[in-house]
């Protein structure tokens, strides 16, 4: 109907995000509309390809952690108490390991489905309160201050600000309009709370490095690109680099933690059947001395 192709998308904007109608919008305005579908096609297809390796990586520790979670509570809501009887008619005092596993096990048989509950109606509450602007901010604070997880969201953030800043860039975008794009696709609030700062900051006639460095959340590799690209007027280029430089090292560090994660959780369930036998076996050793 001769409407323009980015202002087509903006009709449904679930489908196309404000990065695809803007990149659209600046080559259409350019006149190379087929080198900008090019760049945004490859960035799609790269996002996807990071995204999907994430999701992978973290596939097998939830499967571990969920069926571990499931072996302890199986053993201690029917394996340990019919073991356990063996001991309910010895008038000996149990030891203190015993006593513990059987109240542990009494407790999962006793408030297991209420627990069950409990759970779900948490995480119907805390699903609520993240709807929330205040909810939102308090958990993304709290993921900002995990050791581990702190690097992971501060690295995916990073990757997906410098991608998304270095394709609008490239694409003709003007650098404060992309700014705000770039803040819209950030996850965590408060680290776009710190690029939208860097918007306003830009827009005084301030730099967009400074601005960053002041917030704490962006590498300082990432920072000392930007602060290059700025002085040798090459930011799209720099930013890209910095994206796949960000995009590399998260995807080392997942790998390096689910590397770690394997071994430990080993360690971990090793510990648990450990306290169990002990506890198992140490009424029976004693016994055995009182009897000889």
């Amino acid at each position: 109907e001769g409407y323009p192709l980015a202002q087509s998308f903006s009709a449904f904007p679930q489908a196309f995000p404000d990065l695809y109608r803007a990149t659209v919008a600046a080559g259409e305005k350019s006149g190379h509309l087929d080198l900008v579908l090019e760049q945004l096609a490859d960035y799609t297809e790269n996002r996807f390809t990071i995204q999907k390796q994430i999701q992978g990586a973290m596939i097998y520790p939830i499967i571990l952690t969920t069926l571990a979670m499931l072996i302890v509570v199986g053993l201690l809501a029917y394996v340990v108490p019919d073991i356990v009887k063996v001991f309910n008619n010895s008038h000996h005092q149990l030891p203190f390991l015993t006593r513990a596993l059987i109240a542990a096990s009494d407790a999962v048989k006793s408030f297991g489905p209420y627990m069950v509950v409990l759970l779900g109606i948490g995480a119907w509450l805390g699903n609520k309160t993240l709807k929330t602007d205040k909810g939102r901010y308090a958990f993304d604070a709290f993921t900002l201050r995990v050791p581990l997880v702190r690097r992971i969201v501060k690295g995916a953030n990073a990757a997906r600000f410098a991608s998304t800043l270095s394709i609008l860039s490239r694409s003709g975008v003007p650098l404060v309009e992309g700014l705000y794009i770039a803040a819209a696709v950030t996850s965590n609030w408060h680290i776009r709370d710190a690029v939208l700062e860097a918007a306003t900051k830009v827009t005084e006639g301030g730099s967009i490095s400074h601005s960053l460095e002041k917030s704490r959340y962006f590498p300082p590799m990432m920072i000392q690109m930007l602060r290059s690209g700025e002085a040798g007027g090459e930011l799209d280029n720099m930013l890209a680099r910095a994206a796949a430089m960000q995009d590399r090292e998260l995807s080392a560090l997942i790998t390096t933690m689910v590397g770690l994660f394997e071994p430990l959780m080993l360690l971990v369930m090793a510990g648990v059947v450990l306290i169990i036998v002990l506890a198992i076996m140490l009424p029976i050793v004693s016994m055995n001395n009182l009897v000889h």
